[in-house]
């Protein structure tokens, strides 16, 4: 096994060989060992790249997604699509999956929709509010902070003082399983972790988002705090309680496999958690400027760009400042000090490597390690806008003279965005 030799900021690394699980492996090993949480191992369930992207799409088939998607076990009841690693980002867009869609049976295809603008709504709360996502939307719920090192917490499933998620219960060890090695969940498991982790444990539920953002392939601040904050109720003041009914209800015959069957922890309704008034983050029911929370409508460009620089967001071949410049090399930065901050899982960056490799055999892709800002100073960019804070401080740092607009399935509007629902009926009405 290779060991992390640690890299000078600002090195320029040579990516491995496209679709080597090994190399790619290695390669997060020897230049990212340091900053990762963990052992570096790939998941076994999901490859990276757009290669791997376009084969998912290809055999994309929701017949039956209305009354399967909230299946969970055995996996062949399943309903759920498993595309999200890649709507992540940016391998499949949003508006395509909106029309590959087009010809599945009725319900369905509404039903598919649905949770396609359910992500875009995600994704315009965190354009419009940022870093006012992690905390309570509506309401306020106190957690217990969840003791130890926040980075060695969670690598044995359930482990820790208290257990959080038992591993002696079926329903929580196959869960928390998925999560720890393949880096995915389907939602009603997501769910089903969360409401156990706050609404009955009562731990801190930004402590628990955490530790989804560390192993999901498809984790963004955007989907994953949207998607605990409606669960533990701080978004709705009604949050869903999780028991042995849903387990017998979407995970038929798991309980039979259970030690603690006769002796259930969640035979019962958890209780209320007790929920306070929050402060609301500005714009959270009306956004004063929404041009600037949506990004430009057309490219705009002042300059002459050199490289074409993609984050984690715009990884993908239809990727719009890709698409402008075909002739121009890309440049990709890990963050090393992000990384340092925030100790992902090896899997996720093993995913992400093998993303760049696999754009590297069709384009030359330039890789660094350092401070984007530091990395990039000086150079002309072309790039994507990208409805994320990070993206926003490192560009107004940066020399942008080509920016291009973010592939928005619903254009932003400025009405309220405290709901689902009257974000849609503002969609609807707009048009947009």
């Amino acid at each position: 096994m290779e060991t992390a030799v640690p890299d000078r900021p600002g090195t320029r690394l040579d990516l491995p060989p496209a679709r080597d699980v090994a190399a790619a492996e290695a390669f997060v090993r020897r230049h990212l060992g340091d900053l990762v949480d963990g052992e570096v191992v790939a998941s076994p369930r999901f490859r990276g790249g757009q290669m791997a992207a376009d084969a998912a799409l290809a055999t994309l088939d929701i017949t039956g997604y209305a009354a399967a998607r909230n299946e969970v076990w055995p996996e062949e009841r399943r309903g759920a699509s498993a595309v999200s690693p890649y709507v992540r980002h940016g391998l499949l867009q949003l508006p395509l999956l909106w029309e590959a869609v087009a010809d599945a049976p009725g319900r369905d295809r509404a039903k598919y929709r649905d949770e396609l603008l359910w992500q875009e709504y995600a994704r315009h709360l965190y354009a419009r509010v940022g870093t006012g996502l992690a905390e309570g939307l509506r309401h306020r719920l106190a957690g217990t902070p969840w003791p130890g090192d926040a980075h060695d917490r969670d690598r044995q499933p359930g482990a820790g003082a208290p257990s959080v998620w038992d591993p002696e219960m079926a329903c929580l060890a196959t869960t928390t399983r998925e999560l720890v090695e393949d880096g995915y969940l389907v939602n009603q498991t997501r769910m089903w972790l969360a409401s156990h982790w706050a609404v009955r444990e009562g731990v801190d539920w930004r402590d628990g988002e955490e530790v989804f953002f560390r192993h999901l392939l498809d984790g963004s601040r955007a989907a994953n705090r949207a998607g605990w904050q409606w669960t533990v109720g701080t978004a709705t003041g009604r949050p869903y309680g999780f028991s042995r009914w849903q387990v017998t209800k979407r995970a038929p015959g798991l309980c039979d496999t259970c030690p603690l069957a006769d002796d259930c922890p969640i035979e019962d309704w958890p209780e209320d958690p007790p929920l306070t008034a929050a402060d609301e983050p500005p714009g959270l029911r009306r956004d004063l400027d929404v041009e600037r929370t949506a990004g430009p409508r057309g490219p705009e460009v002042t300059g002459t760009p050199e490289l074409v620089w993609v984050t984690a967001e715009s990884l993908g071949d239809d990727d719009p400042a890709l698409m402008a410049h075909p002739d121009l090399p890309a440049v990709f930065v890990f963050d090393a000090p992000l990384l340092a901050r925030l100790r992902l899982s090896g899997k996720r960056l093993v995913f992400l490597t093998e993303t760049l490799a696999d754009l590297a055999e069709r384009r030359e892709v330039q890789v660094h390690l350092g401070d984007p800002v530091e990395v990039l100073a000086g150079r002309a960019l072309a790039t994507t806008f990208a409805p994320v804070p990070g993206w926003r401080r490192r560009s107004t740092a940066l020399s942008v003279v080509a920016l291009h607009p973010w592939p928005w399935l619903r254009r932003p509007h400025g009405r309220s965005a405290a709901s689902f629902s009257a974000w849609r009926k503002a969609v609807e009405r707009s048009g947009r």
